[in-house]
């Protein structure tokens, strides 16, 4: 009794292949969340690196520091950061006017940092566009909160600007394809009235002057063509004359 032949597949794992198909699946890495990003501005440099400091340790990356209002705008300008602390009083432009610019420019969300609290103050800072504001002495209790606050309210306006940007290229878009049907339909009206002439045009031809409808109609496109006349004026002034004729032949009646 013959034993029975066995035959090894053409093609087989190699050791490599046959290892990594027996490594379990690495799990796919989470991404990192990314660190919200701050530009400094404040004149006092004791004061601005305990503010430093006190950002970093609770999980801010502070991209850039500055010293006055002209400063802290560049800086802005550059790093395009998730918010703005900003000093009131600085040298060579102040916080207020500093903030201004930025928010006109709606660069990034700024919370004004004063050492005084006067409602007329707290009036320019907001009028300037600041979303909030914390009185000095610093503590984390009070700057915290307001950079969250800043930060959500430009979300929010700046969503809202999104949703009136997107409504108002919507409009555009349907005023656009109004225009357009408003013109094809203009042309739809002014064929139907041409076509009318025409047609009346041709029936005084073919009573008048003994043309056939097909003679009529090649009379009417041959002349509008020769004489450069639009089919239109052709046959107003074919009924002008013809349908005169008629009406003077009724009277004679």
């Amino acid at each position: 009794m013959s034993a029975e032949k066995t035959t090894e597949p053409d093609e087989v794992l190699t050791d490599d292949e046959l290892q990594a198909a027996a490594a379990p699946e690495r799990p796919l890495e989470e991404e990192k969340p990314r660190k919200r990003t701050v530009v400094v501005a404040e004149d006092e440099s004791v004061n601005r690196m305990d503010l430093v400091a006190m950002l970093e340790d609770n999980g801010y990356e502070v991209v850039g520091e500055a010293a006055n209002g002209e400063e802290a705008v560049d800086l802005t300008r550059k790093f395009r950061p998730s918010v703005v602390c900003m000093d009131v009083k600085m040298p060579r432009m102040d916080g207020i006017e500093a903030a201004g610019i930025i928010c006109d420019e709606n660069i990034a969300p700024v919370v004004m940092l004063t050492a005084f609290s006067q409602s007329d103050l707290v009036k320019k800072a907001t009028g300037a566009g600041a979303m909030a504001y914390v009185t000095k002495p610093y503590e984390e209790s009070k700057l915290l909160p307001a950079l969250e606050v800043a930060m959500g309210r430009f979300a929010e306006i700046n969503d809202l600007l999104d949703n009136v940007e997107r409504s108002e290229s919507k409009l555009h878009e349907a005023e656009e394809r109004l225009k357009k049907a408003e013109e094809q339909l203009k042309k739809a009206e002014e064929t139907l009235e041409e076509r009318k002439l025409v047609d009346r045009a041709k029936g005084l031809l073919m009573d008048k002057a003994d043309f056939s409808e097909q003679g009529a109609f090649r009379w009417i496109q041959k002349t509008s063509m020769d004489q450069r006349i639009p089919k239109k004026r052709l046959a107003m002034a074919i009924i002008a004359k013809y349908g005169d004729q008629k009406s003077e032949a009724e009277d004679e009646r």
